[in-house]
């Protein structure tokens, strides 16, 4: 019985340290869901936060969980994941965001979690404990999904300026700051239904690793979903204004008409990978949209060095959680026996 009250206790922790990643992720990602509305002035900090989390929100009903089935099922071979994996992926990919976040560095909260699964399995099993399927899928992203932003964004762009023409710059600013309004809600809808999944399916791992769930469930308990959504909801509305300045104002210059093509950019990318069950990056994902619509103006307008600084942060983000889970791992084999 001790033993029993014992591994649910540690599986409570281990819940709570989920959420917490799961807030911090929203926190972290704030920015990318209201950096360009709240650049362009179309609504003030503290009205597009609440906004974001909104439609982070609302995301429960709109994507099914075919992210949260990649992340619980399909990065690592059953029976391998135990609490301890758990511990060091959490771990791994919570210091990682409180040091990007300190630096005010956009990073991807997403892999820094998938850094942490893949760190923490490897101490215990090795390289070929994981599923390589899902570990090729979710790194060709890290490199689509600032793309396929870069070329929607861009794209977008290009459309709107043939449309408009013939419009004054006063027309074109007025219709796309209402316009910046539905982008950025699409925007925040796929934030939210991407990345709340993501700690839904490590949950779920978690759950199935200690038999207060089964590898056949096709869905995760009810209660983890609306957890981890109002969660993610929560960190958004607190925001994570370090990271806000990097992505609204120095990396390129937006107008709304800039802004909404980025957002829409990023959401069309985001609605995509949902649909296909592959955990991307929004902070890639928008960075990607904000570039491509910026290059579309002169290439000067990009600020390439900003950039450049925040691809560097992409390329570390999985290795650098992943050590760091590592020892989380080892630290937890003392913490939880």
């Amino acid at each position: 019985m001790e033993k029993i009250q014992a591994a649910f206790w540690v599986v409570t922790l281990l819940v709570v340290l989920a959420v917490a990643f799961d807030f911090m992720n929203g926190f972290h990602d704030a920015a990318n869901s209201i950096a360009t509305v709240v650049s362009t002035g179309v609504l003030k900090p503290q009205q597009a936060v609440v906004f974001a989390a909104f439609f982070n929100v609302i995301a429960i009903s709109v994507f099914q969980l075919k992210v949260a089935a990649t992340i619980g099922k399909g990065i690592v071979l059953p029976g391998v994941v135990d609490h301890h994996v758990v511990f060091g992926a959490l771990v791994g990919a919570l210091v990682w965001n409180v040091v990007t976040w300190l630096y005010g560095i956009p990073s991807s909260s997403s892999h820094a979690l998938i850094g942490g699964i893949v760190g923490a399995v490897m101490a215990k099993a090795g390289a070929s404990s994981l599923i390589a399927a899902g570990i090729w899928k979710t790194v060709l992203f890290i490199f689509l999904s600032p793309l396929l932003g870069f070329a929607f964004g861009s794209l977008l762009m290009v459309i709107v300026a043939n449309l408009f023409k013939r419009s004054s710059p006063l027309r074109v600013d007025n219709w796309f700051r209402r316009l910046q309004l539905v982008s950025a809600g699409l925007y925040s809808l796929g934030h939210g239904g991407n990345d709340a999944q993501k700690t839904i399916g490590i949950i779920w791992m978690l759950l199935i690793a200690t038999g207060y769930a089964t590898a056949g469930d096709k869905l995760p308990p009810v209660w983890v979903i609306w957890v981890c959504y109002v969660a993610i909801g929560l960190g958004t509305m607190f925001g994570g204004w370090r990271i806000v300045k990097t992505m609204g104002q120095k990396i390129t210059k937006l107008k709304p008409v800039g802004g909404f093509c980025a957002e829409t950019g990023g959401a069309i990318t985001l609605f995509m990978a949902t649909a296909l069950g592959v955990p991307v990056s929004t902070t890639h994902t928008i960075t990607g949209a904000i570039v491509g619509v910026g290059s579309t103006q002169r290439a000067s307008a990009v600020r390439w060095g900003v950039a450049g600084n925040i691809v560097w942060a992409w390329i570390f983000t999985i290795p650098a959680s992943a050590f760091v889970a590592a020892i989380a791992y080892w630290l937890g084999l003392t913490l939880f026996p």
